[in-house]
């Protein structure tokens, strides 16, 4: 409803003669993508382009997050590498988004290519990138990857909160390192978290059992 009224008043400000610029098509695009219209964001970036206009980071991010929530991965990595061949300085913004949806349609090698780019472009993985690296890991089978990060992340200033502790101690236990899962489920709550539902599911199968319910 909200986008059908953008582009009553998109109709009257051409009508007008009223130019666009950077701002109005980010916002277009960002209510677009909202709706899962993810065709008619690509039409307004391509108009964008076709007007002169420049496009910013946030307008690559909006485009990116939108294509990947869309499962349009391959025309993501073509929008990423234009963004690449342009003069614009990339953000860490725009590399976790990417590697987020790379995870998620698991073009696994892809993403962890990415990540790596990211020395490589003299950028820093934020809390959001470590979290979705690590969880992709563990939910992959490679735990101990997933915990190399899990500590790089300590030394880089993020600290873990309780989601990013129950994945890794997952990740642990679904892959039978019982020992490790243990020793950081008590440094976990020794930092004040609780331990999910989840955690708690499998390290209770654990006693019941002798095994993770998942291996």
């Amino acid at each position: 409803m909200l986008v059908s009224k953008a582009e009553v008043i998109v109709g009257m400000m051409r009508k007008q003669g009223i130019e666009f610029d950077v701002v109005t098509y980010n916002t277009l695009m960002h209510g677009t993508c909202q709706l899962g219209r993810v065709s008619t964001a690509c039409e307004l970036w391509r108009k964008m382009l076709a007007s002169g206009k420049v496009p910013d980071l946030v307008t690559y991010s909006i485009l990116l997050d939108g294509l990947c929530k869309s499962d349009e991965l391959e025309v993501a990595l073509k929008v990423f590498q234009e963004m690449q061949n342009s003069r614009l300085q990339l953000d860490i913004i725009s590399y976790s988004i990417l590697i987020d949806g790379l995870w998620k349609a698991m073009h696994i090698e892809v993403a962890k290519e990415l990540f790596l780019l990211l020395s490589v472009s003299d950028l820093k993985p934020n809390f959001y990138t470590y979290c979705t690296m690590i969880n992709g890991l563990c939910k992959e089978g490679l735990p101990d990857e997933a915990y190399q990060l899990f500590k790089k992340m300590g030394d880089d200033d993020y600290l873990p909160n309780s989601c990013c502790y129950n994945v890794m101690i997952q990740g642990f236990l679904r892959n039978n390192y019982t020992s490790k899962a243990t020793e950081l489920l008590t440094e976990m709550v020794g930092k004040g978290f609780s331990a999910g539902l989840c955690t708690a599911t499998l390290f209770l199968d654990l006693v019941l059992y002798g095994k993770s319910i998942l291996s």
